[in-house]
Formats: structure tokens, sequence, C-alpha cells
């Protein structure tokens, strides 16, 4: 099958970037959007081809929960100790596939307790229980300009909707529509709290199907570096439940990442081996001889990474996508495009290029979902902080365990940023937004293409090279130029 080409077949002897390329419209039989298909075709299991990158300052369990509720995957990072990442699978997998999990309150707690949790979920509410059932709920409203010493049952609404945990999305919606709530409770049989559910989450369990495993549970993956006891720490990772085993370095064409790879898959895993990252043929044909399965492609392209001013070393995304996934074709398997993703367009351009799924990390920085705490700048921004995983702050979180000596050693080689402002969009704050803005985005692309599948919109994309002004041309205009 043929895969992407470009305008008139004429491909520049240069690389390009997302910004670079723009596709041409083609004729399309695929009515609606929604008749177009997202799920992967590499074994991940996603129903939308986003990947939460692993990254400490993002992926974690509020994150895991709520992307893969909608199809997508997380990636737990390499320097979560292994207890914990099991834990965290564990807690994902017990998950409920349509409710949210609440925020949880006693009758008895203050009103500071309750801001400083309500910013942890999108939804802004917490449920006030007792003995597992719910008696009140509490919003940021309720707490405006309450005495933060004032405990929640004087403040709580009392006047509860209670839904059925069992009850069908277009039903919940039509319930809290007609009772004019932005969302509510959901209880079970016995009347204990099982989860929240707003009037957007049940139009979203409409539209999404959940990422979920053989039992019908949400899916999850973690990451292992290079480093140490590899199929020491992957099999545990195996064992723990993880849905898809990442091999992660920063520089994944080098002897000790193949040594890795064929380690884990001497463990005979039946999960994907995602391996990387890398950004020509040669590293992709090496890693998947050496057992990989999907192959991360990307070395630079990311907000948080200082690679290429500190080295020299990289290459534009677009054109690295699309030979790397050229490659792992020939061999049967597949690229995870990682990094260098601003707007819903790029997602669609790697996507056209081959990616099988699109990795994602500072843009899902700033956001309800990420593990950070909410922070207030001086103007009243709401942000969270972000950081790079070759920076100073993640080495040395990752080297924890060394000796004072080995890990000052290290320090003096950061390369990429140790903090940065990720300010929340008031637009769209929550994880789930910024997936209905990329989702839109991406299906839209596809009937551009006339493609159904992400199969045929790789095979169908017509891809041109534009210059800056044209990138510029594409942008809208949020204020008149007069």
């Amino acid at each position: 099958m043929k895969y992407v080409r470009f305008l008139n077949d004429v491909q520049p002897a240069y690389d390009l970037t997302y910004d670079d390329v723009f596709m041409v419209p083609s004729r399309s039989a695929v009515g609606s959007r929604q008749g177009v298909d997202l799920r992967s075709p590499d074994g991940t299991g996603t129903t939308i081809p986003l990947v939460v990158a692993n990254m400490t300052a993002i992926a974690g369990r509020r994150m895991a929960e709520t992307v893969a509720r909608r199809g997508g995957l997380v990636v737990i990072p390499q320097d979560i100790p292994i207890d914990v990442v099991t834990e965290v699978v564990g807690w994902v997998k017990q998950r409920h596939l349509v409710l949210d999990t609440p925020i949880t309150l006693a009758p008895t707690q203050t009103v500071a307790d309750a801001l400083a949790l309500l910013p942890k979920r999108a939804h802004g509410a917490g449920v006030v229980v007792e003995d597992g059932r719910p008696v009140g709920v509490v919003t940021e409203s309720d707490l405006t300009g309450v005495d933060r010493f004032t405990q929640l049952s004087v403040v709580m609404s009392r006047d509860l909707l209670l839904l059925d945990a069992g009850i069908a999305p277009r039903d919940a919606f039509n319930k809290l529509e007609e009772a004019h709530r932005r969302l509510a409770p959901a209880v079970d049989a016995d009347g204990r709290l099982a989860g929240i559910l707003t009037r957007t989450g049940a139009l979203r369990a409409t539209l999404y199907e959940p990422a979920v495993d053989a039992n019908g549970r949400l899916r999850i993956a973690a990451a292992v570096g290079i480093n140490g006891d590899v199929a020491g720490k992957a099999k545990q990772l195996l064992d723990g439940g993880v849905d898809t085993l990442v091999v992660d370095t920063a520089h994944g064409h080098q002897e000790s990442m193949l040594a890795a790879v064929r380690a884990v898959r001497a463990l005979d895993p039946q999960v994907p081996i995602v391996a990387g990252n890398v950004v020509a043929a040669a590293g992709v044909r090496d890693l998947i001889e050496a057992g990989a399965d999907i192959v991360k492609v990307g070395v630079g392209p990311g907000a948080m990474c200082t690679t290429r001013m500190m080295t020299g070393v990289g290459r534009p995304q677009f054109s690295a996508v699309l030979e790397c996934a050229a490659e792992a074709r020939k061999h049967g398997r597949h690229v995870w495009a990682d990094g260098g993703v601003r707007h819903p367009r790029d997602v669609a351009m790697a996507l056209a290029a081959g990616a099988s799924n699109v990795m994602i990390g500072s843009w899902f920085a700033g956001t309800h979902e990420s593990p950070g705490d909410l922070q207030q700048a001086a103007d009243g921004r709401l942000y969270k902080e972000s950081f790079g995983m070759a920076s100073a702050r993640a080495v040395r979180n990752r080297t924890s365990e060394e000796s004072a000596y080995d890990r000052a050693r290290k320090a003096l080689f950061e390369e990429g940023i140790s903090t940065s402002r990720m300010f929340l969009d008031p637009v769209r704050p929550g994880v789930e937004d910024l997936i209905d803005s990329i989702i839109a985005g991406v299906r839209s692309s596809c009937t551009y293409a006339g493609a159904a599948t992400l199969e045929e919109f790789a095979a169908r994309a017509v891809v041109g090279v534009q210059s800056a002004a044209g990138y510029a041309e594409g942008q809208p205009l949020y204020a008149s130029w007069q």
C-alpha cells in the first residue's frame, strides 16, 4: 500500500517540522467525523491515538484514569519506585469506566480542606460522605467568602440528586439536564458512593470508548530505564499488571538500549514493548531486531527539552516520523511520535506521517489532572510547574539512591528545563477539554483525507510544504486588524 505522498510528488531535500507542512483535501466518502475509527493498530488498545508522555510532572494516577477512560494511554515515569507504580496500576484498574473518581470529604472537615482538594479534579466538586454514603456536595462557589475554619456540614448542599452507578450515560445526561444540575454523585445498590458524573462527562461517555484490557479494566503503561537490573524491574512491572512496557532513554540508538530491549524481550511479555528514542531508519531497524514492537521517535522537539540547543543533536519531527514509520512498516511494526505537538494540527500531521500514536507531554502539564499542585501567579492566572526529564530536577529525583558524589557529578550535565510555568487554559482547564479539541481536529483531518481509519489516513494523506507566511496565514485572528 502506498502511504503519505507529497503534493505534486515534490519532496524537499531538507527536513521538515510540523509547521512546515500542510494537508491537501482529497475526495471523500466519509460523511461524518463520528464515522472515523481512531483506534490504533499497534496493539496498545488505544481507541484514540494519544499517549501521555512519561514525565513526572504530567503522568500520574489521576491523569492515567482520566485519559484511559477516553481511550488514550498514560505512561508512568521510570523514576517512580516500582512498588508505587504497582499500587498506581492497581488503583487505575479499579476505576469505573464511566464515573469519575470523586473527591470525598467528611462533614467535620473544613472549608480549607476542601479548597486544597477541589483543584485536583476538573469537576471541581467534593462529595461529603458519612459511612460511605453521600450526604452533601460542596463546590468552589459554596466556599467563596466563607471562613476557612468553617466545617463543611455548615456550607454543603444537602439537596442531592443521586444517580444509579449503572445508569446509561445518555440517561444520566438527560436526568442531570432535567434537574438543572451540572453534576451528581452516583451510588451503588446499597446507597454507597460509587463515583461522580457531570453532564459533560456523561456526554463524553457516549462519544469515546475507554481503553480497556482483556478483563474490561482501564489500561495503563509504565517506563523502565536502561541501567541496572532492567529485566528485574520490567518483570515487576509486568507482574504488577502494566499493559504496555516502555524502555526509555534519550538516546535510543545505543548498545545499552539494545541490550535492555533484548533482556525485556527474553521475558516473553504478552504486552507491547516500546523502545526509544530515535530519529532515523537505522535506529528503528536495530530496535525492532532487538525485540521492540513500537519505536518512539523524537529527539529534541519537546517544550521542556534543550537537547538541540545544548548538543546540536536531533531532527525536525515530521521528517523523523515519516522516515521511521516507513522503516517500521517494512517490519510490520509501528512508531509513536514523541514531542513537538503544540496544536491539534500537529497530532494530525504526525498521524499522516505514519505514527500509530502521538505522545503529548507539556501540553497536558497545565491541567487539573497533572500531579503538581495548582499555583497562582501574581496576575491571578493559575498554573502548574513542569520540568524536563533530563533536567537537574529530574536527574536529582532519579538518582536519589546514589551517593552524594555520583549525584553531584550527574547534576552538572542537565539538558532540560528544571522548572516552567504551564498555565491552565481557563476555557480548557482539564485534560479532557484538550482531548476534545485534539480529537475533533484529528477526526476532521481524516474526513478531509477521505479516511475512515488511521491506517487509511496515513495511506491517503497528501501533504505540501509551506513558507512561514503560509503557516501564519492559517492561524486564526482573534482581534480585528483594523
